[in-house]
């Protein structure tokens, strides 16, 4: 099971990433447990200083943009 993280406030960009993030997810067809971050310090933690930002299983993937849907498929593929 993949862990997908979308970091961020809340902004526009961060529910786009969220939605996107859950969407490749579902068109892979892998089992999955997503979290949204908008904790500011739980953010800074993973040393992200531009939001929005996808983590995947623990690793920060992207920061500060809303990759496409087909960019995140091959990310959860890595």
């Amino acid at each position: 099971m993949k862990k997908i993280q979308v970091l961020g406030t809340g902004c526009a960009k961060c529910n786009k990433l969220a939605e996107e993030a859950v969407r490749a997810a579902m068109d892979l067809g892998i089992k999955y447990d997503f979290e949204k971050v908008s904790d500011i310090q739980k953010i800074m933690a993973y040393g992200v200083m531009m939001t929005p930002a996808l983590v995947i299983d623990g690793v920060v993937k992207t920061s500060g943009k809303v990759p496409s849907v087909d960019e995140i498929k091959k990310m959860l593929q890595e």
